[in-house]
């Protein structure tokens, strides 16, 4: 057996072979026009669940930290209804060019000024835009599991090293994106992993150290009918129509 396999069996036991069954099976998605008269974009359920637990109102100033491909963009755009500002911020040229075509493609004309993309380390926006932000959200660069079992060499060279590096970076992001929340703003933590590492432990992380200017949304009546964790909420694909997976947890901020 796999490193990969100990290591998701060891956590989730019994239910691992329906869950590895269904990360094999292929993604519940849908074709939306979020922009009448705008082509189709197609995009996993549980993605937008994430991009709507924002709750983003009209006329906040938004910030999509790690936005590509644009997905979720779109549903961010999609609630200021015409008002407001919002960030999409990508490093990776090739993703943030990516990006920029999703834009261009599914997004009105009229609403083209209401929306900046953006090329920075996800980390300076903690440094250089403090107190900035009424929503962040940070769909943050992680394991990905489900696309890694679709890669044969990349399952082979798996380590455990794999998803503690990524906790790290995810921590530092979120770190920097709770930096730039105005008092009062929202943020919304989200992955695609199963690692509980980069899910409740970085949260777990966050609470320990930034307990003094963040805490848990009370308010979860939207994300109420999801599988709950011990800081946040999990799609999985092996109970929820193929969605998934994806992870969502909201902070509040002091």
């Amino acid at each position: 057996m796999s490193t990969f396999q100990d290591y998701f069996k060891d956590i989730y036991r019994d239910r691992w072979a329906s869950l590895e069954q269904a990360l094999h099976a292929p993604a519940e998605r849908m074709d939306r026009s979020v922009f009448e008269g705008h082509a189709q974009y197609r995009m996993d359920t549980a993605s937008i669940r994430a991009a709507k637990a924002l709750r983003v109102q009209e006329g906040d100033e938004v910030l999509d930290l790690c936005a590509a491909p644009g997905g979720k963009t779109l549903i961010l755009l999609e609630a200021l209804d015409g008002t407001g500002n919002l960030t999409a911020n990508e490093l990776s040229f090739a993703r943030r060019k990516r990006l920029e075509e999703v834009i261009r493609t599914h997004v009105p004309s009229t609403l083209q000024g209401n929306i900046k993309i953006s090329g920075y380390d996800g980390n300076q926006f903690g440094l250089k835009k403090k107190e900035y932000y009424d929503r962040i959200l940070l769909d943050a660069p992680c394991s990905s599991e489900r696309h890694l079992l679709e890669l044969d060499p990349e399952m082979k060279e798996w380590k455990l090293s794999r998803t503690t590096q990524l906790a790290k970076r995810q921590y530092s992001l979120l770190c920097s994106a709770i930096l730039a929340l105005k008092s009062g703003g929202v943020v919304v933590y989200s992955t695609c992993s199963i690692s509980p590492l980069e899910n409740d432990g970085v949260m777990e992380r966050v609470l320990e150290r930034k307990s003094d200017l963040v805490r848990l949304d009370e308010d979860v009546s939207d994300l109420s009918d999801l599988e709950r964790t011990k800081f946040g909420f999990q799609i999985f694909p092996d109970c929820a129509s193929g969605a998934g997976p994806m992870y969502i947890a909201r902070l509040v901020k002091f």
